[in-house]
């Protein structure tokens, strides 16, 4: 996996808040929930029409109206690798959230990528979209989470499903991480995919968000976004990171060449979008990423046990 820059790192490393004791006294540590197929929900094809897999991990004692993330693997992947080796599970666990982890089937693409360039599956209301939005009202119902806090990130295809995906159901989600991806109707075929792959075109900004206003009946507020890329990525070509932006900041009403914050490869505007580069980045999730994904979204509820000076063990939130 590529390896993190110091400046990041020491970024990613503030922003986290791990459980800690201020004694010797070890924490304890939430099991981790295992990963699990709703069986039923393939065979339904009314609220399935993409023919997706629904698996989910849902911890212990989560609490009531929790936040879900949704998580989204790459080509080759499935659902429990990508889980293994995100963490996501873990991250569960461990900050009290729902997860689920859409999968794609062989009969769908034969590389197991979301189909992110057919029209067909990134319409709204249509194939795999439809799938997973529905994936998701499965999950509020019957867990009892917080439809206000609904995240999704991907890698990859994921990613470019997860931009597809923040533009066709833009209501459902509090806010978004695209990791290697492209933007929301960069390419309608094979062939197109491919170019805007290895060789995207610049495209106007007015262009790009326009496909992402076309894409429902929603006029905001919009998703918050946080885009990784990776310099070196010689499979989703980084030039697509730019593109995502030219999406996505006029959605916000934000300017490009203003941002809040421009340093050590960390551009942000305003808490509401970012976009991290990584020199030497390839094609795939950085170390310590998924952590500072959640911290940008605001998931960052983690149990820390304080032993008080009468020695009373006492539990707050960090």
């Amino acid at each position: 996996m590529t390896e993190m820059p110091p400046g990041l790192a020491e970024l990613v490393r503030l922003r986290r808040r791990w459980t800690r004791l201020m004694t010797g006294h070890p924490a304890p540590v939430a099991p981790i929930p295992s990963l699990a197929e709703d069986a039923g929900f393939l065979a339904d094809a009314a609220a399935n029409p993409g023919q997706l897999r629904l698996k989910a991990c849902i911890p212990e004692n989560l609490p009531s109206r929790a936040p879900l993330v949704v998580a989204l693997h790459g080509c080759t992947q499935d659902a429990a690798g990508f889980d293994q080796a995100c963490g996501w599970s873990r991250l569960a666990a461990r900050r009290g959230f729902a997860l689920l982890l859409p999968e794609q089937r062989r009969e769908n693409n034969g590389n197991t990528c979301f189909n992110w360039f057919e029209p067909g599956d990134t319409t709204r209301g249509q194939g795999e979209v439809a799938s997973i939005a529905a994936m998701v009202d499965r999950l509020l119902r019957q867990h009892g989470l917080d439809a206000g806090r609904v995240f999704v990130a991907g890698l990859s295809a994921g990613g470019a499903m997860t931009a597809s995906l923040l533009a066709c159901y833009p209501e459902r989600f509090a806010a978004g991480a695209i990791l290697a991806g492209l933007p929301h109707a960069a390419a309608r075929n094979v062939g197109q995919a491919l170019e805007a792959m290895f060789h995207p075109a610049p495209r106007p900004a007015e262009e790009r968000s326009a496909a992402a206003r076309e894409a429902s009946d929603h006029r905001g507020p919009w998703p918050r976004l946080s885009i990784w890329q990776g310099e070196a990525d010689e499979t989703v070509r980084p030039a697509n990171a730019e593109e995502l932006l030219k999406q996505w900041l006029p959605l916000h009403g934000l300017d490009p060449a203003r941002p809040s914050r421009d340093e050590a490869g960390h551009r942000e505007w305003n808490g509401v979008v970012e976009c991290i580069t990584l020199p030497g980045g390839g094609h795939d999730v950085p170390p310590g990423a998924p952590e500072a994904i959640l911290d940008f979204w605001g998931i960052t509820e983690e149990k820390v046990f304080l032993v008080g000076a009468d020695g009373d063990v006492r539990e707050e939130m960090q």
